[in-house]
C-alpha cells in the first residue's frame, strides 16, 4: 500500500463515493492515532495534539492551514493553550473520503517534524 503522506488529494466532487468499511479498515494502521468520530451524522477522523505551549500550538495550527491551502482541502482545527485538536471530513459527500486520510497522514508528517 501507498504511503498516505506521499499521496495528494484528488479533486472531490459531490457524487464521489464515501469511503467503505473495508477501506477504513485498511487505512487505519496508517494513522493509529485518529479517532473515528461522527458529528451531525457525518464520520470524521480526529485528533489531539499535545504541545509545551500556546506558541507550539499556535505555529503547529499554522503549518497545518499552509497544507490545506496547498492540498485544497481544509479541515476543522481547534487551537487552544498546550493542544491543537484536527478533524478531517470530506463537507461535499459528508462524510470521509480517501482525501481525509491523505490529509491526516500529512499532518502526523508535520507534527513529526
Amino acid at each position: 500500500m501507498t504511503d498516505l503522506s506521499a499521496k495528494r488529494c484528488e479533486a472531490c466532487r459531490a457524487d464521489a463515493p464515501l469511503v467503505t468499511p473495508a477501506q477504513i479498515e485498511q487505512l487505519r494502521p496508517q494513522i493509529p492515532a485518529w479517532d473515528l468520530t461522527e458529528v451531525d451524522g457525518m464520520q470524521r477522523l480526529t485528533r489531539t495534539y499535545q504541545f509545551k505551549n500556546f506558541e507550539q500550538a499556535l505555529d503547529f495550527t499554522n503549518r497545518v492551514g499552509a497544507l490545506a491551502e496547498q492540498e485544497n482541502h481544509h479541515p476543522a482545527i481547534l487551537t487552544e493553550w498546550g493542544s491543537v485538536t484536527v478533524s478531517w471530513w470530506t463537507h461535499k459527500i459528508k462524510g470521509l473520503h480517501m482525501n481525509d486520510f491523505v490529509m491526516a497522514a500529512k499532518t502526523d508528517a508535520i507534527a513529526q517534524a
